[in-house]
């Protein structure tokens, strides 16, 4: 092992998004229960832009902070990887693999997909998807998965960019149930978005799930507290923390770095979708 005794994790977001959003808490917690045991931590640093990101990474290297980084939400064009390999810094990439540096993977388009199958079962064909940014290159993969699912049953998904706090999923939400052909499930990048916009059909007089079937991304306590509670696509985030981890300390400890990847999100039943109303067809 090296000398730092720490991992470090920049997160370019919204300081108040950080709060509200379990995902990333969940995450981190996963990563620092397994470097613990080896007496390693997280140094976790929040930005707003990647400008900033970047910077930090800089510090780092300069003052040998942080024996290796984690990093997240891989963006189209990204520039950061080429800044980490030129400075010097072991990096583990938790998402879609970039260059030569280990990745721990995760399923989107897999998960889409059971979320798109579970609803066609339920009778629905007018489906749309409130997304995270365009930009991050989860997003897209998700995109594709749904475009395509449903395009095999011939239908054309609607796919409205939101920005994963509960302002955007409500917003968009709203604009989605005003259309003269609202849809009649709607999928949800984040559990925040998700839960707003559940508030967002009540106001609005839909009833959920008679009229309207929600379905979250990211299982969390506020899912399943929700009334009514939220069927979700669960995503173990703590066992993905943990195989970060994982990979952490064998990159650290100069060893070959074993491919991972968490299991796919699973469709957890609850009480926000159910078979599409006769009279919404």
């Amino acid at each position: 092992m090296s000398a730092a005794m720490a991992v470090g994790l920049v997160l370019a977001r919204p300081p108040r998004l950080l709060g509200a959003e379990p995902f990333f808490l969940e995450f981190i917690a996963g990563i620092e229960e397994r470097l613990a045991e080896h007496g390693q931590s997280v140094l976790l640093h929040v930005v707003t832009t990647h400008d900033a990101e970047i910077a930090a990474y800089r510090r780092w290297a300069a003052n040998r902070s942080v024996d290796a980084v984690v990093l997240v939400n891989r963006i189209v064009d990204d520039g950061r990887p080429a800044v980490l390999r030129a400075l010097g810094l072991p990096t583990v990439v938790a998402g879609e693999p970039e260059g030569d540096a280990p990745s721990v993977r995760t399923d989107d388009a897999g998960a889409v997909r059971e979320a798109v199958a579970h609803l066609s079962r339920l009778g629905h064909r007018r489906i749309a998807r409130v997304s995270g940014p365009d930009n991050l290159i989860h997003t897209r993969i998700r995109t594709w998965a749904l475009v395509d699912s449903m395009r095999s049953a011939g239908v054309e998904p609607v796919v409205v960019e939101g920005d994963y706090s509960e302002e955007s999923g409500a917003k968009l939400t709203a604009m989605l149930l005003e259309r003269p052909d609202p849809p009649t499930a709607i999928i949800y990048d984040n559990d925040l978005m998700a839960v707003a916009s559940l508030n967002t059909a009540k106001e609005l007089g839909y009833d959920v799930p008679r009229d309207l079937s929600l379905i979250a991304w990211d299982d969390s306590s506020m899912c399943r507290l929700a009334s009514p509670p939220l069927t979700t696509m669960s995503l173990d985030v703590h066992l993905f923390g943990q195989l970060v981890a994982e990979s952490l300390l064998e990159l650290m400890a100069g060893k070959p770095v074993a491919e991972r990847r968490c299991p796919t999100a699973a469709l957890v039943h609850r009480g926000t979708t159910a078979p599409v109303s006769a009279r919404i067809v």
